[in-house]
């Protein structure tokens, strides 16, 4: 059974990469073994040294996002020197199985049972699926889950700090460790306070101040809690999804493993220990903030349940039997589907084409991007060329001018997009059309299809990206402008082949060819959303049907 387990939940966690972010690790990691240094000044994104910060402490905030996770990135490049892509998707792989490993110890620790061990172990996977990306959170997924488990055995405390040491310069979760130490040595102090002394209590608080202490030895110090308040009140950060509260309603397994915990706590809490309070409560109110921190809830909440629900009985022998056909079953359904072990980068989704010609015709000079496309540009062109914008989030004031650039803004008292593109010197824009999850339109994509503007040359097309110059790189013509809508059209036919969740773009673009007076082509797009599952949607609907009739 633990064997068949830990090959569904490698199965399960070894999509291809298409994690926009990637990206960038990898290369920064490439740059750490290349040049034994931190990237700092920033070598991938020419306008980081241009950005004024836009409020107090900014500086220290772009510091921390680019060195707080150099040893994973390093770590993250040795692999793929290793292994290829391949090797990074097995070793994503079995970092989470790793997870989930652990927290069905920790549950088999608590609880005494086998099958409610590895059920809390199958709950925190269908969580941990929902991160099965290549950053470096990966490893404080893995060291929370180990702190926990050497905390709960009360062996091997003396690792702790070697852990922490370790962590502290791989990601910046591993404040989250601070918390897991202060909950242990918090039920500590309380047990000795009640007269009844957990044994080795002085160990476990000696361990504790000494992992904590040297946590500090990385290339932040102590400032993570300065910086989190930077991010909570961050603009930029509030726009990335991870970021925001996650969605309660309709219920999903996060919400049912929280309110599951929370109501068997406060069922069995004469029971409950101190630990397990102080830990629901802050990684409850974690959760609760930030999409990103749904993971702690998806590790605690299953340990908890398998520790206190009161049922105890033992599976009998023809489910055990029934458990194992299960898990038969789900790995033969996922190697058939090919959703298992798909040991590749998902590069359909970016600018390869783009870059492929941007390096043939050694094109140079300063280049706007869209955000998603940022990593992948640097992976395959920098340092030598730098991008204007990725995933690294360093600028706030950048991120308002990329925004204004992207959706054409001309807002009063504010530059234009083409002020704005002037003002950065740019000379290449590298795009796509759309934001998939939310389904928006970039809006500077169909400005530039405009054949009265003269400014901007399309000089390259195909489903993934456009490229547009000033001026056209020798012995290549630049083509139709109005080529950019059949470009945006095999855009969203190629994202909703291979992501048929994400059909908004369809919905934009059918306004975007209603705008300009195509209504075959905006019918029929807004046919194709309209035919996939949807939220319910009257607008659209009016729209088809006047649509449909003015067809007639």
């Amino acid at each position: 059974m633990l064997g068949l387990s830990a090959v569904l939940w490698l199965g399960w966690f070894t999509p291809e990469i298409h994690d926009s972010d990637f990206w960038w690790h990898l290369k920064t990691g490439e740059y750490i073994w290349q040049n034994h240094a931190l990237p700092v000044p920033d070598p991938f994104a020419f306008t980081t040294a241009l950005a004024a910060p836009s409020y107090p402490g900014e500086d220290l905030t772009r510091h921390f996002n680019l060195t707080h996770e150099w040893l994973s990135q390093a770590l993250f490049y040795a692999v793929y020197r290793m292994g290829g892509f391949a090797g990074m998707v097995l070793f994503r792989g079995a970092l989470l199985a790793a997870f989930c490993g652990l927290a069905g110890l920790v549950a088999y620790r608590r609880s005494g049972g086998f099958y409610r061990a590895l059920g809390a172990a199958f709950a925190t996977a269908g969580i941990a699926s929902s991160f099965a990306l290549d950053r470096p959170f990966l490893i404080t997924f893995l060291f929370l889950a180990l702190t926990f488990a050497i905390l709960e055995y009360r062996r091997g405390l003396w690792l702790l700090p070697a852990v922490f040491l370790i962590w502290a310069n791989c990601h910046g979760g591993y404040f989250l460790g601070w918390l897991v130490l202060a909950a242990y040595a918090a039920e500590a102090l309380f047990a000795r306070w009640r007269k009844a002394p957990l044994a080795g209590d002085g160990t476990l608080w000696r361990a504790s101040a000494a992992s904590f202490l040297i946590s500090g030895v990385n290339p932040n110090g102590f400032r993570v809690p300065q910086i989190l308040l930077h991010y909570r009140g961050s603009y930029l950060t509030s726009r990335l999804l991870e970021w925001s509260p996650p969605r309660l309603w309709p219920p999903g397994e996060f919400t049912l493993l929280l309110a599951g915990a929370a109501a068997l706590l406060l069922w069995r809490r004469r029971a409950v220990r101190a630990a397990d309070w102080l830990l629901f409560a802050a990684f409850a109110a974690a959760a609760l903030t930030a999409e990103r921190n749904i993971i702690l809830i998806g590790f605690l909440a299953p340990v908890l349940m398998a520790c206190y629900i009161p049922w105890k009985r033992n599976l009998p022998a023809p489910a055990q039997w029934g458990a194992a056909a299960l898990l038969l079953a789900g790995l033969g359904i996922g190697i058939g589907g090919g959703r298992f072990f798909q040991l590749r980068a998902a590069e359909w989704r970016y600018p390869r084409g783009a870059a492929d010609f941007l390096l043939a015709h050694h094109v140079t000079g300063p280049m706007f991007n869209t955000y998603e496309y940022g990593g992948y540009l640097i992976w395959r062109l920098g340092p030598r060329e730098r991008v204007f914008i990725d995933g690294r989030a360093l600028s706030e004031s950048l991120f308002m001018d990329y925004a204004r650039i992207l959706y054409n803004h001309d807002e009063s008292g504010g530059k234009s997009a083409q002020e704005l593109l002037d003002q950065y010197g740019i000379q290449t824009i590298v795009m796509n059309s759309f934001e998939y999850t939310g389904g928006l339109v970039y809006l500077l994509a169909p400005a530039l299809a405009d054949p009265r503007q003269r400014e901007w040359k399309l000089v390259y097309s195909e489903s993934a990206s456009m490229i547009f110059m000033r001026h056209a790189p020798e012995g290549v013509a630049p083509l139709d402008s109005l080529r950019v809508l059949d470009h945006m059209e095999a855009e969203c036919a190629l994202h909703i082949e291979r992501e048929p969740q994400y059909t908004l773009c369809a919905r934009g673009l059918g306004q975007v060819f209603a705008r300009v007076g195509d209504r075959n082509r905006a019918r029929r797009w807004i046919g194709i959303y309209l035919a996939h599952p949807h939220n319910p949607d009257p607008q659209a609907e009016q729209t088809y049907q006047r649509l449909l009739g003015a067809g007639q």
